[in-house]
């Protein structure tokens, strides 16, 4: 299941009612992203997610679809905020759900990943000096290659 949306979420009622009566898996796995203060050692006062709605929805659930041909993924949920967050508040979680702990956990990794560097999100972030776009990250792409066929 896939969800973007504006309003924050609450991480233990979301897994709440993602476990709720589920007597059929034997793992969860989960990431929160949250929203930091800093990034590259500079204040970040506030952070600016835009997308393309039906654009980002479509995409989110391709890569949703991709983790489900790949592992035995009993559920899996995908919460992806837009608009203006603060500091602490969460941006993205990611909820996979297994018989096994490795397809859970191995899945949750895939979308992570996968989402950083395929969803059309574009990050503003505030800073005391104003504000500026956050460039994609070497890094985040490298990790990404891991699960290229």
């Amino acid at each position: 299941m896939i969800r973007v949306q504006a309003g924050l979420f609450d991480v233990g009622a979301e897994l709440a009612r993602f476990t709720a009566g589920r007597t059929d898996i034997g793992a969860v796995a989960s990431f929160t992203g949250l929203v930091r203060d800093r990034h590259n050692g500079e204040a970040v006062t506030a952070m600016t997610l835009e997308h393309y709605p039906g654009m980002t929805e479509a995409e989110l659930e391709r890569i949703e679809a991709e983790a489900r041909a790949r592992w035995p993924l009993d559920d899996c949920l995908v919460i992806h905020r837009y608009g203006r967050m603060l500091p602490g508040e969460p941006i993205v979680l990611v909820l996979t759900a297994s018989a096994h702990r490795a397809a859970a956990f191995e899945a949750c990794a895939f979308l992570m990943d996968w989402l950083k560097t395929k969803a059309p999100f574009w990050k503003l972030e505030e800073t005391p000096e104003g504000e500026r776009w956050v460039e994609a990250r070497a890094s985040d792409d490298e990790a990404a290659t891991r699960w290229e066929r």
